[in-house]
């Protein structure tokens, strides 16, 4: 996520133990100015979301127009989205695993492809009084800690379902930044090719191969993002794209503009 106004500020957390499982990080963003507008780019990273918000004046999807839920999931972020917050705010974001929104929601990965999902809808109690707990207390830790409580009761609650060698599948995409062939991670799990492609589509929603490019974006744009490179053809070469017309293509269908255009601006 590229993320805008130098006044903000970002916090980032490493997730409890008991959560970190299936929860890659915690972000805080906030800022106490009152008569900012701030505009938060979200473009795809292979992570969906819980995100719980604190604002005065509400907060806006772009370019649905769709104002959220205090707490609500969000699906994978595969065409580029903003959020928009008039006024003082503090946003909790918890980045999951992909394997998460089936096993521990019980929602159907596909349905909330750019999407979003009100955590009101789901039959838990905790749920119905949760928005309105978090509301009341003031500090991020206690809020970050009523978030983990809260996930972990629905780990415990179906951790038998997640699926193993999905979850390893997960580990060796993101280690390797994208880069290793489906055909290699599926002869480390001993199983085959089209086995190992149902069982990941099932449980996130996506390909391996189309969440091992979105890895493979991320790993692009974060170089972009701080210059770590002198020319194009070496964001090319180290992420691992077949060649600089293939990764501008790439780069272009999740921000909406070539990495040229991305890094001048």
């Amino acid at each position: 996520m590229d993320v805008k106004h130098t006044c903000m500020r970002t916090q980032v957390y490493d997730p409890d133990k008991r959560i970190s499982l299936f929860v890659k990080s915690i972000c805080v963003f906030e800022s106490a100015d009152e008569n900012i507008h701030t505009t938060l780019p979200f473009f795809a990273d292979g992570y969906p979301g819980l995100m719980f918000h604190d604002t005065v004046h509400g907060l806006t999807i772009q370019p649905h127009q769709k104002t959220m839920p205090v707490l609500f999931l969000y699906g994978q972020t595969i065409k580029p989205v903003t959020l928009e917050i008039d006024g003082a705010y503090q946003v909790i974001l918890f980045q999951l695993y992909p394997f998460v929104l089936k096993n521990i929601f019980g929602i159907s990965p596909p349905s909330i492809h750019d999407n979003c999902y009100d955590l009101q809808q789901l039959e838990n109690n905790t749920v119905e009084k949760l928005p309105t707990t978090l509301l009341s207390m003031q500090e991020v830790e206690t809020r970050i800690e009523a978030l983990t409580d809260f996930l972990y009761q629905l780990f415990l609650s179906r951790k038998e379902d997640i699926d193993p060698d999905v979850r390893q599948m997960i580990e060796i995409i993101l280690a390797s930044k994208g880069k290793e062939k489906i055909i290699q991670i599926a002869q480390q799990l001993k199983v085959t090719v089209r086995t190992l492609e149902r069982k990941f589509l099932q449980e996130t929603g996506l390909t391996p191969k189309k969440f091992a490019m979105i890895i493979q974006f991320q790993s692009s744009l974060e170089q972009l993002s701080v210059k770590s490179f002198n020319t194009l053809a070496d964001i090319v070469y180290e992420n691992g794209f077949a060649d600089q017309s293939h990764f501008i293509k790439v780069f272009k269908a999740y921000t909406g503009k070539t990495p040229k255009a991305f890094h001048k601006k």
